[in-house]
């Protein structure tokens, strides 16, 4: 089935989607009950930020390559630049789901701004989506409730600072409930710790320079996350960045290499999958504090 691509690089480009009021032209807080229309196997182009709680409708949601069952009591996030697919099982008009949609521009200026690009989860997939418990969904609907009581009001020159705080509150709450969710998948988050360092290890053991150093998105990739999701969680389990621990173990290959072989540093560094020795060099020195040729002569002192 060919698909209408819909760019949502508006409020009022959504809200005409459903049928729905614009009262603002930067932030809506969505109710779907209130929709009269049915939007249904398209392809949405997101220009603004999107949170949505789902609390019914079979529904799946395919990010990239990968299709995903948005199932009930669960938060999604889009973020401008993100290209979704949605296709409902059963066309359903006015589904229970609400949410918020906010414009970039209504943000700029204000402390927020500033704030924003911390809140990961908005680059989390669907299948990383937000599972709430009954009272961190009250808390979730009491702060879109406070941002629908301002939106209510006459706009004056408070409002846009009020909008935005309120809804870095509701960001704020979110961001904690993923830290909640973090922990209480300390089981499966263990898995990935483990099947990221086996991966890890199995990297070099094959020819990697033919693929270049490894990066967070390819361990990533391999554990069917996506890069944000997967740093915040190796993060969580181990006190280290992916980054860190990439790098703690090419430094540890590295260090192997130059002391059981007489292989040119070059060579070393290429065998690593680096493509400029230089890099190799400089990073191996600003980790171990040596550079490679100084840390060679130094184990064939010892």
């Amino acid at each position: 089935m060919e698909r209408k691509t819909i760019n949502l690089d508006s409020i009022d480009a959504y809200n005409k989607l459903y049928g729905l009021t614009t009262r603002h032209p930067l932030v809506t807080v969505i109710d779907l009950k209130n929709a009269d229309k049915c939007i249904n196997h398209v392809r949405l182009n997101y220009g603004v930020y999107a949170l949505f709680l789902k609390n019914s409708v079979a529904c799946s949601i395919r990010y990239g390559r990968k299709k995903y069952d948005y199932q009930e009591g669960t938060v999604v996030s889009f973020s401008p630049g993100q290209i979704i697919d949605v296709d409902m099982d059963v066309e359903e008009i006015a589904p229970d789901v609400v949410g918020l949609m906010f414009h970039p521009d209504l943000i700029y200026g204000t402390p927020l701004a500033n704030k924003i690009s911390s809140f990961s989860f908005f680059d989390f997939s669907e299948m990383e989506s937000l599972h709430l418990s009954e009272e961190e969904r009250e808390i979730f609907l009491d702060c879109l409730h406070k941002i629908d009581r301002e939106l209510q009001h006459s706009v004056d020159h408070h409002s846009a600072a009020l909008l935005s705080a309120n809804i870095q509150l509701l960001l704020e709450y979110l961001h904690r409930f993923y830290d909640r969710q973090f922990i209480t998948r300390h089981k499966v988050n263990s898995d990935v710790v483990a099947q990221f360092e086996q991966a890890l290890k199995l990297y070099y053991d094959s020819d990697a320079k033919k693929n270049g150093t490894p990066t967070v998105g390819y361990f990533a990739d391999l554990a069917n996350l996506t890069p944000g999701y997967f740093g915040e969680l190796i993060k969580k389990e181990t006190g280290l960045t992916a980054k860190e621990i990439i790098t703690r173990h090419v430094i540890s290959v590295a260090k192997h290499r130059l002391s059981v072989s007489s292989d040119d540093v070059s060579i070393v560094a290429y065998d690593l999958g680096f493509e400029y020795p230089a890099h190799f060099t400089r990073l191996f020195k600003r980790v171990v504090g040596q550079s490679p040729s100084e840390y060679r002569r130094m184990i064939e002192q010892n």
